[in-house]
C-alpha cells in the first residue's frame, strides 16, 4: 500500500525534521529571540496538525498511523501552549 501512503510518509518525514529543529532551537541554554522561538513553534504546530490530519486518514487500517496522529496532536497542543506563554 505504499502508493496510498506516499503523502502520509512525506508528511511524517517533514514533521520529524521540523520537530527536531524546533527541539534544538528550544533546548539551547543561551538567550533566545521570542520572535524566532514563536516562528519555530508555529511551524511545528502547523506541521504536527498536517501530519495528524493525514495519519488520521489511515488510522483505522494502520496502528502506527493512529499512534502518530495521537502524538502529533499532543505536540500540536504543546506548541500552542508554549506560544501562549511567550
Amino acid at each position: 500500500m505504499v502508493a496510498e501512503l506516499v503523502k502520509c510518509i512525506r508528511t511524517d518525514l517533514d514533521c520529524a525534521d521540523i520537530c527536531t529543529s524546533t527541539g534544538a532551537v528550544l533546548s539551547r541554554h543561551t538567550g533566545y529571540d521570542a520572535n524566532v522561538t514563536r516562528a519555530a513553534l508555529e511551524s511545528c504546530r502547523t506541521v504536527c496538525k498536517a501530519c495528524a490530519d493525514e495519519c488520521d486518514k489511515h488510522a483505522e487500517m494502520h496502528e502506527h498511523c493512529r499512534i502518530c496522529a495521537e502524538v502529533c496532536r499532543r505536540c500540536e497542543q504543546a506548541c500552542a501552549d508554549l506560544i501562549a506563554s511567550l
